[in-house]
């Protein structure tokens, strides 16, 4: 398009009569160029449409006149500082380029995917940013594999920036360290604690963002040779159970204070045990997807819509959910959002 901008101006000047001049659209040509294209093209584009306005002064015999040589000299200025925007445009790309793939590398070595089978249980886990460029946030989940079962965590951490995803780090590493060792989840739960409270001490700078910073966490103990799952929730909503058709509620009967807050009072880190049979399915989930709103302020019905897909398989229940999800909020949700769906393998 600007090679046809130069030609077809270039042609058009030359062509009317000399009283009109369209040599000074020329410029628009390695503009336009710096729209798309590298600054070596750029320049290129530039020189050339400097050349036609030349063809043109020399057509008219107008190439003395010293108006037409400082419009010159002013073209060429011009297309300067073209270039020079598309270098720096340029060098920017290819930061933001580099930028996006450490976090994408971070994202990947933070919030792995849950293995699709661990022992008698089939997995599956979804995360959905809420901004679409966002790639780490402080939504997380983690399965361990133990001697006698699995260990989940699902996670929201409620600082903002690199704070949250700080949190979030060190208190993914803490769980995957440490839920193979304790044997205990009030062990666990406490180390967790510990590990959160040590993340803060580490940075007086950011003393401010964390004093208002805090986990939300569900911690969830499937032992292989019981039908039973065992809860310990730290002011996380409660898990869902899908069975046989009806989605029930697993409240905690004390659920404990988010890690973070644990330093205002001595929490009781309560254990709730529910029956966890075949075929049976647990639904962890962060808030992003039960406070998510429509265009007429509405909560979505995560109860509802996780009974309609109930029948499906881990992955296929969390695609269902996932879609139903974005087009009750239109598309793009207010809040990140993580589930995870385990189902007791029949037989198993």
């Amino acid at each position: 398009m600007p090679l046809s901008m130069v030609l077809a101006i270039t042609l058009a000047d030359i062509l009317t009569p000399g009283s009109i001049h369209l040599g000074p659209l020329l410029v628009a040509a390695p503009a336009v160029t710096a729209s798309f294209a590298g600054p070596w093209l750029t320049a290129a584009i530039g020189a050339l449409a400097i050349s036609g306005e030349v063809l043109i002064d020399l057509h008219h015999h107008l190439l003395h006149n010293q108006d037409v040589q400082a419009g010159l000299g002013g073209f060429a200025l011009v297309s300067l500082f073209v270039v020079l925007f598309a270098l720096v445009r340029d060098r920017q790309r290819r930061e933001l380029t580099q930028v996006r793939s450490v976090a994408t590398a971070v994202q990947t070595a933070l919030l792995r995917p849950v293995p699709e089978r661990l022992g008698p249980l089939h997995l599956a886990s979804a995360y959905l940013a809420a901004e679409a460029e966002a790639q780490i946030g402080g939504d997380i989940y983690a399965a361990v594999r133990t001697q006698h079962g699995t260990r989940l965590l699902i996670g929201d951490a409620r600082g903002k920036g690199l704070p949250a995803i700080s949190e979030a780090a060190a208190l993914l590493g803490a769980f995957r360290e440490c839920a193979r060792r304790r044997s205990e989840l009030p062990d666990l739960v406490a180390d967790l604690e510990e590990s959160f409270h040590l993340t803060q001490s580490q940075s007086e700078a950011a003393e401010a963002e964390y004093a208002e910073s805090f986990v939300t966490a569900a911690i969830v103990d499937i032992p292989d040779e019981r039908p039973v799952l065992t809860i310990v929730s730290c002011g996380h909503p409660p898990p869902l159970l899908l069975r046989a058709g009806r989605v029930i509620s697993l409240d905690s009967s004390q659920p404990a204070p988010p890690l973070g807050l644990g330093g205002l009072c001595a929490p009781q880190h309560t254990l709730t045990s529910f029956p966890f049979e075949q075929d049976d399915v647990l639904l962890l989930y962060t808030d992003g997807v039960i406070e998510a709103r429509d265009a007429a302020g509405t909560f979505f019905p995560l109860t509802q819509r996780a009974a309609r897909w109930a029948g499906e398989r881990p992955e296929g229940l969390l695609k269902g959910i996932c879609a139903d999800l974005l087009a009750h909020v239109g598309g793009r949700l207010g809040d990140d959002a993580a589930l995870i769906a385990i189902r007791r393998l029949a037989g198993a």
